[in-house]
């Protein structure tokens, strides 16, 4: 099939003079978003429907009244209340937001780092996934509902954010859709979501996602007519029109030069692109594209750095890394192939029972953690196990600090000493005993002033006082990130905000995590 072939006249005189086939809709909070559907305003008019169906198969107007009005009911219940964890299993209030405007709550979440402490990763996913009482002016359009879903998807919790979806229904506001088209463009579930949107009437497919989706479903004769007259009427890019005729067409792709990738990638981009034989690297793309890179069909190291990403933001459970770990012998040194080289030694040593081997074994494993920044996704794999072992030296100090980053590091350490100051603080941080005990370095008097500041700035006091939990807990988030760059006294504001809030168990991974991980910047 060869596009350029098709005669545009025949669909033409079809369209002239009426308006755009599709209005783009407003830009996300996260700019990476394919833009798969309009908004309700946008959807073109009985008129611009004529397009042999190649658009939609409505049928033309036959009055001059105006179009039906969607009317939203003002007792519906908002959307921004939806979530996963219900109160009793987050320990969060139900009225998470209190008094709270949706504006404040929104810039303060976008402003969240994907890059912050495991435990604060850990908060962070807990409070976008809880389930609470909306803000009281959040209306009806789950506009804090997205600004949740756009968090995690910033975050690279693509699963998290499509059972998030999956709360509100059947997802028919456009807005939402977009979010659950764009996960599954990147968890290769795309075939679905086309067929979606092809059965929800409510849903007005943009034309590149339009194009896409019938030539996935087969129709590539419709698909190329609705290509040639988009062109012909400016209704794409013409960076659209060269990815999509060339996706249309494998052969073109073939004897021209490569086409080169816009600034900003979608996942959209990032589906043609790998079916025309050009694929993108996904190193350089937002950690939400390394979802793409899990597939059977990507290589082995791809699999393994996209895997790395992942644990590292917390987005995936510590198990799948470990499947990805020891899925093969690794045929190659250097880089990561060392990484997962001492890995699968130090299992086998863990596994044979004997300690010298496993002490042998274990120092250069944590140190190719600590490269990776995965230390305490190890800690959480092993140290459990290694608890039990009689290690001595310093690969015992070894495992009272893997113990210390793990969750269950208060039973794990139980009874633990060390004579290294910065092991002992931690200790005495885990046991919450830090009064009175010697502060080796600067992050560790920071830590100890959290757990002793005699007041709050104003603004932090005027916020519990309206119980407003939620934004308490981003601002602590906020501050503690901050903080690790070199603002240590936000990391005493950040710790004690949340003391204040009675979270003692994450305050306590949080600065355990401060002592002992390198996160300095």
């Amino acid at each position: 099939m060869v596009l350029r072939q098709f005669n545009r006249c025949a669909v033409l005189y079809l369209l002239l003079g009426s308006a755009p086939l599709f209005a783009q809709e407003p830009l996300s909070a996260i700019d990476w978003l394919s833009p798969s559907v309009v908004t309700p305003s946008a959807v073109p008019r009985a008129t611009d429907t004529a397009v042999i169906g190649a658009v939609t198969t409505s049928p033309l107007a036959n009055d001059a009244l105006p179009e039906n009005v969607t009317v939203t009911s003002l007792d519906r219940p908002s959307l921004d209340g939806v979530g996963l964890l219900p109160a009793a299993k987050t320990g969060l209030p139900q009225a998470l937001w209190g008094p709270g405007k949706t504006d404040d709550i929104l810039a303060l979440m976008a402003r969240q780092s994907p890059e912050a402490l495991p435990a604060l990763q850990s908060l962070l996913l807990t409070l976008i996934l809880a389930e609470a009482t909306p803000p009281a002016d959040s209306g009806t359009q789950g506009r804090l509902l997205i600004g949740r879903l756009d968090k995690l998807l910033d975050m690279g919790a693509l699963d998290q954010a499509m059972a998030l979806l999956q709360t509100t229904g059947d997802v028919q506001q456009p807005n939402l859709f977009r979010r659950l088209f764009n996960i599954a463009l990147l968890t290769g579930a795309e075939d679905r979501a086309c067929r979606k949107m092809t059965q929800s009437p409510n849903l007005s497919p943009t034309l590149p996602a339009r194009i896409f989706c019938l030539a996935r479903g087969g129709d590539w004769q419709t698909a190329a007519v609705l290509l040639q007259t988009a062109e012909a009427l400016n209704q794409i890019t013409p960076f659209e029109v060269e990815l999509l005729t060339r996706f249309l067409d494998p052969s073109i792709a073939e004897t021209s030069d490569p086409l080169r990738a816009p600034t900003t990638v979608t996942p959209l981009d990032l589906r043609m692109f790998e079916a025309i034989g050009e694929p993108l690297s996904i190193a350089s793309l937002p950690l939400a594209f390394a979802h793409s890179d899990l597939s059977e069909t990507t290589g082995w190291k791809a699999r393994l750095e996209a895997a790395e990403r992942l644990s590292r933001a917390g987005a995936i459970a510590p198990n799948l890394l470990l499947g990805y770990y020891t899925q093969q012998k690794p045929a190659a040194s250097g880089g990561i192939w060392d990484r997962v080289k001492a890995f699968q030694t130090f299992e086998s040593a863990l596994a044979s029972g004997q300690n010298e081997v496993i002490a042998q074994a274990l120092g250069p494993a944590i140190s190719a953690m600590e490269s990776a920044e995965l230390e305490v996704v190890f800690a959480e794999l092993f140290a459990s196990r290694l608890v039990s072992k009689s290690l001595t030296g310093p690969a015992q100090d070894e495992v009272i600090k893997m113990s210390l980053l793990s969750s269950d590091y208060e039973k794990l350490t139980a009874g633990a000493t060390s004579d290294d100051p910065r092991i002992a603080f931690a200790l005495a941080v885990s046991r919450g005993t830090i009064a009175g005990q010697p502060t080796p370095d600067g992050m560790a008097r920071a830590i100890s002033a959290g757990w002793t500041l005699p007041s709050l700035p104003p603004d932090i006091v005027q916020m519990l006082d309206e119980k407003r939990v939620g934004e308490l807990i981003l601002t602590a988030i906020e501050r503690i990130t901050s903080g690790v760059q070199g603002q240590l006294t936000d990391v005493t504001i950040g710790l004690a905000i949340l003391r204040a809030l009675g979270m003692e168990d994450v305050s306590r991974r949080t600065a355990l995590e401060l002592m002992l991980l390198e996160r300095r910047g």
